[in-house]
């Protein structure tokens, strides 16, 4: 390799720091096992497979701090609708309500929108780095900072986005709370307080969402019958 000139006596200084760095470099190269081009490579590689995964340590872990932004890692329908996945917070007050006596039993978590207006349950996108249960789970701790045990699907709607004007698909699913947190990410910007069903029957703006809390207490309901006829 031809190095340029260097005025003076200084050449030969710059000659012997080159070829140090180069014996430098193969040496730390050859302790690494990358002697050759496709092995070093392999070698960076590795190391920006090890980085991501430390990112995505770090990103999990703040999760729980800060509400997730953007739509990089949002999850389509194969025709293209954004998937939203939602749950709906509940209590009951009674440790074995009647059949008759469920709804009056129960209380759900309300949020309002990041206006401060309206009546909704947790929601939101469904990202490609999670689970369905997982996200119902993120969006209930971003949105209504509660904790609590997932059940089993409440269904699938396709509804209508009044702010886009575009189809989404949501899927929703029971949260029985078990803690509710003081400080939680959205506290700035939502409401949320407990309400009885039939506050939230009146009050909630969404459709679809009325329609998975109907499904949720039949559910309750059947489970109450079968408990009560088993003893």
């Amino acid at each position: 390799m031809a190095l340029p000139k260097i005025a003076g006596g200084k050449w030969f200084v710059a000659t012997t720091a080159f070829w140090g760095f180069i014996f430098a470099s193969v040496s730390l190269a050859s302790r690494l096992g990358v002697l050759c081009p496709c092995r070093i490579r392999e070698f960076l590689k590795g190391a920006e497979v090890k980085s991501r995964r430390v990112i995505g340590k770090t990103t999990t872990t703040t999760i729980t701090v800060v509400a997730r932004q953007g739509r990089q890692l949002q999850r389509y329908t194969s025709c293209g609708r954004r998937l939203v996945v939602g749950c709906i917070p509940y209590k009951l007050n009674m440790d074995d309500p009647s059949t008759d006596e469920i709804d009056k039993a129960m209380q759900v978590l309300v949020i309002s929108s990041q206006k401060g207006h309206g009546m909704m349950f947790p929601k939101g996108g469904w990202e490609s780095d999670e689970t369905i249960k997982q996200a119902a789970s993120r969006e209930a701790l971003e949105e209504a900072g509660v904790h609590g045990h997932i059940e089993s699907k409440l269904g699938r709607w396709m509804y209508k986005s009044n702010r886009n004007n575009v189809f989404y698909e949501g899927i929703m699913f029971p949260l029985n709370v078990t803690e509710e947190l003081a400080s939680w990410p959205e506290m700035e910007v939502r409401k949320r307080r407990w309400v009885t069903v039939a506050e939230a029957r009146e009050g909630c703006q969404h459709l679809w969402m009325r329609e998975a809390l109907e499904t949720l207490l039949t559910r309750l309901e059947r489970l109450s019958r079968k408990q009560n006829s088993d003893e």
